[in-house]
């Protein structure tokens, strides 16, 4: 018999979410479609956080995330207060990238990565030829398989103890099968005994970044976000990926929940085993029956410490990146090779890569070799094209993974200028002509942006997905010693990344709500409302 769940106890009919980024907003609408009276604070002027805006010159640019899969947990949160991706202001239009990425590849070759089986069997056939693309149908088999596996397990799930993944003959049985499957044993090995080449080995692996590990050292059950990037689909949100955030806080407006804006919390105050009242910055005193705090770990810990009095224990943390955001004429952009929204550029070196920007404390390095992820969401959506001083310009971002500051405590202050020239200096060696001398940047992130946000190691990653930090033995969404306090975001569980921070959000709700708070499908039925507002895009996929 299953062993009922820790929630939070006694009254719970005013709950303080602090933090409106994507797991704040979920948790809010699911806790208001619970019936529950719900203020969000929020330390910004808008809401979004890692999936948030910049502003440059008559024009905005999305700050953080720039994939979207698993819509249909952005339904989910809408569904909780009867909302959809019509009724929200804007309304939600999705479009399903295809493909899903460009790769291109040192030897000069270059593949599409397309969600849909066929077509990525005829591209796979075109770069690799008909033997590899049989091979990748069964990796695809796996993935799947992995995902199916783990999903309401090892994502949708709460937990309070690793007990609690043989707390029933239904756990156990997916437990075994996850086992059965190599979920346990190395991703980077499982693929590259499954396909050949290596072209393809990378396109499947390289999203063990994600989860702040190297492809060698990544467990397998992070399988699942290759299935997730590469057979699932890859959406882009009409407008920016900004506007998810703005539909899922207008929705729980609409739905009577109240967001203020420009409101940072400056510490808790405890009432025997319970946060009774939040204050702000300003003074404001915000009392409350459960809290639910979404900030970075470093932000939580330092809210925490005065009431707990505990030490938080040391976590690995995730690389780290530097992003250059701003625009380029589309002359310019228009004559490049690759045409799509995304394209990761591979360089040369893979193993030595991830081993320079994962390194344990004080050997990290930057990439000497760099893989790049180069997104132009006007292909994608014309609207955000951008008149610049006259000149027809578009939309660039430029992403560069790169150790967070206990790897590499690297003097970012005076790098910055000379490692964005090296970038682009690198850029315009691999054909993408003019960058160097057109591209006007506007932004650019380092982990000095990150740690200035309160990110541990001044990384937007969060913990990384070892086997100590992964599933149960991540840091819980309840806090010790406090009755009525829950977390939710990428540091807790399930993890990093769009859709698990949707699922950190519900999964906090739940802790409040009980066990009458609805347990998502395989595939939420929200999904087919993400299906009927979306279509697909070849054009500028």
């Amino acid at each position: 018999m299953a062993r009922a769940l820790r929630t939070v106890p006694g009254r719970t009919d005013h709950v303080v979410v602090v933090g409106a980024g994507l797991a704040g907003l979920s948790a809010a609408l699911h806790l208001a479609g619970s019936g529950r009276r719900v203020t969000v604070l929020e330390r910004e002027s808008s809401p979004g956080g890692r999936v948030g805006t910049y502003r440059g010159p008559g024009y905005d640019i999305d700050n953080g995330a720039t994939v979207l899969t698993m819509p249909e947990l952005v339904g989910e949160a809408l569904a909780a207060v009867g909302a959809d991706f019509e009724s929200t202001s804007p309304a939600l239009v999705l479009e399903r990238l295809a493909p899903a990425y460009h790769a291109r590849f040192a030897d000069g070759s270059s593949l599409d990565v397309h969600s849909d089986p066929e077509a990525m069997v005829a591209e796979v056939s075109r770069v690799c030829g008909p033997e590899e693309s049989a091979r990748y149908l069964r990796l695809r088999r796996w993935l799947g398989r992995i995902f199916d596996a783990e999903y309401h397990r090892f994502m949708d799930a709460n937990f309070d103890s690793p007990l609690d993944l043989v707390s029933s003959p239904a756990a156990a049985r997916d437990l075994l099968t996850l086992t059965a499957l190599g979920g346990f044993g190395r991703l980077g090995a499982r693929v590259d005994r499954t396909i050949t080449d290596p072209r393809l080995r990378r396109i499947f692996t390289f999203q063990a970044l994600y989860a702040g590990v190297a492809p060698a050292d990544a467990l397998a059950v992070y399988g699942a976000i290759a299935h997730m990037d590469t057979s699932l689909g890859v959406y882009f949100p009409r407008g920016g990926m900004r506007s998810i955030a703005l539909a899922l806080a207008d929705a729980f407006t609409s739905a009577g929940g109240e967001i203020r804006f420009d409101t940072e919390v400056a510490a808790l105050e405890r009432s025997g085993d319970r946060i009774g009242t939040v204050v702000t910055a300003a003074g404001d005193r915000i009392d409350c029956d459960a809290l639910v705090l979404t900030p970075d770990t470093a932000v939580v810990d330092a809210l925490l410490r005065p009431v707990t009095r505990r030490t938080p224990r040391r976590v690995r943390v995730s690389p780290s990146a530097v992003v250059l955001h701003g625009t380029v004429p589309t002359s310019v952009a228009s004559q490049w090779a690759a045409q799509r929204h995304h394209t990761i550029d591979f360089g040369h070196a893979w193993k030595r890569t991830f081993a320079e920007i994962t390194a344990r404390a004080g050997r990290g390095r930057l990439m000497t070799d760099p893989s790049l992820l180069i997104t132009r969401p006007a292909l994608s959506d014309p609207g955000l094209a951008v008149d610049r001083a006259g000149t027809p310009s578009e939309p660039l971002s430029v992403l560069a993974p790169c150790p967070n500051l206990h790897s590499a405590p690297l003097e970012w202050s005076s790098l910055t200028g000379p490692y964005v020239n090296e970038l682009l200096r690198e850029l315009e060696t691999r054909g993408y002509t003019g960058i160097a001398e057109h591209f006007t940047i506007d932004h650019v992130d380092t982990p000095l942006t990150w740690l200035g946000k309160g990110m541990a190691a001044g990384s937007p990653f969060a913990a990384a997905h070892v086997f100590r930090q992964t599933g149960p033995f991540r840091r819980p969404n309840l806090v010790r010693g406090l009755d009525n306090v829950v977390l939710a975001g990428s540091g807790t569980v399930p993890g990093v990344g769009v859709p698990t921070v949707l699922l950190s959000g519900k999964l906090a709700a739940a802790r409040v709500t009980g066990p009458t708070a609805a347990r998502s499908a395989k595939r939420p039925t929200a999904a087919r409302s993400a299906e009927r507002h979306t279509k697909a895009s070849s054009a500028g996929g």
